[in-house]
């Protein structure tokens, strides 16, 4: 399961309304994909539809799809939001990464 930040749910409603999906009824799309300076970075779509290997979940009113590889490497992990001048945008505090780059985005176990 995925936590979210009450700051980063602020932020993924907003940029779904911008985006034209629905928070109430549309999803987020968490997956990690191969690349970035240490083998693995973070996806993050919006997304309408789920696929037949999705796990589904809700937290703090956000609606979470994940496929069941991604899962793996992302249980225990909070999604939170960095804004202001130096801010990173979406972050992923994720517990199981071994060593991550200095940008935050890619990660390796």
């Amino acid at each position: 399961m995925i936590k979210v930040s009450d700051i980063a749910k602020k932020k993924v409603v907003e940029l779904m309304t911008d985006d034209g999906f629905n928070a109430a009824t549309d999803y987020v799309r968490v997956g990690v994909k191969s690349g970035g300076c240490s083998g693995l970075s973070y996806d993050l779509t919006f997304d309408n539809k789920k696929e037949e290997n999705d796990k589904v979940f809700e937290e703090n009113d956000v609606k979470i799809i994940i496929d069941k590889k991604s899962f793996l490497y992302l249980v225990g992990t909070t999604l939170e939001y960095s804004g202001g001048l130096n801010g990173k945008g979406f972050v992923f505090n994720n517990p199981n990464a071994s060593r991550t780059c200095g940008c935050g985005e890619s990660f390796s176990l």
